[in-house]
């Protein structure tokens, strides 16, 4: 299923979608996709500001899992995406003394973040965003990002350019007709960045994301955001395709 430009419409629209989408990818992480010992939870966040965030957490006292487990964690070849970024320069930030909640599951090995309009909407948002995943990278985590929106004033060449320049500074250009952004961090000794812009029209790739260095589980997108489309409501769809909210009903006389 083609994405959708998410930016004609009301924020709240999208909202409504990512929650159910971040649901919807949890529930396909748990099926089977991960190993065992590794459960996806989506946290709730108190914050419009704050994108809605999916956890991979490993429970207490149980070993790392193998191939041998089951669950399609991967330990093969590395993932391949467009655009590939390595460093092993250290990770700073003027401000990274946020505080990681850890679950009564065990501590967080993952993130997978869907971006919101209000991820972009001020500088101020913007800056806490990106310093709270900065957080993340500098505890180890690994993080999926998903940005289905064009780069705004405040990134104005996506959220990845803001991202890495937090850990190395390089030159970054989107690809002629791709203005959206996918991006994994593997988080060790060395940090990469596989990244695969898209466009509005384009199907979702699967995408990497890193449990252990050197192991990853490939996240369904396309089939966990067709599933969530489709269930959502019809004037939803509507009003996303055509970019044209629904007239209010008319007031009685």
């Amino acid at each position: 299923m083609p994405i959708h430009d998410w930016g004609r419409i009301p924020s709240g629209i999208f909202h409504h979608f990512h929650q159910d989408w971040s649901i919807e990818i949890a529930r396909s992480l748990n099926r089977g996709t991960l190993p065992k010992g590794l459960s996806a939870m989506v946290e709730q966040r108190a914050s419009p500001k704050e994108g809605d965030v999916l956890t991979v957490e490993s429970r207490r006292g149980k070993r790392k899992s193998g191939p041998a487990d089951g669950g399609g964690l991967l330990t093969l070849d590395p993932p391949s995406t467009s655009i590939i970024r390595k460093t092993t320069k250290e990770i700073y930030a003027d401000r990274s003394n946020r505080i990681v909640v850890k679950h009564h599951l065990g501590r967080i090995v993952a993130v997978i973040e869907i971006l919101s309009p209000g991820n972009k909407d001020s500088r101020a948002a913007m800056r806490d965003f990106v310093e709270k995943t900065i957080v993340f990278m500098r505890q180890g985590i690994h993080l999926l990002l998903i940005d289905l929106f064009p780069p705004s004033p405040r990134d104005p060449f996506g959220i990845h350019k803001m991202i890495w320049d937090e850990i190395h500074e390089e030159e970054f250009q989107f690809p002629p007709g791709k203005d959206r952004i996918l991006a994994s961090y593997a988080m060790g000794n060395e940090r990469i960045a596989y990244v695969e812009p898209i466009a509005v029209g384009d199907q979702l790739p699967a995408m990497p994301l890193f449990l252990a260095q050197g192991m990853h589980i490939m996240v369904p997108l396309e089939p966990t955001y067709m599933s969530t489309w489709e269930a959502s409501p019809e004037e939803m769809r509507i009003a996303v395709e055509t970019g044209v909210m629904p007239e209010p009903d008319a007031e009685d006389d």
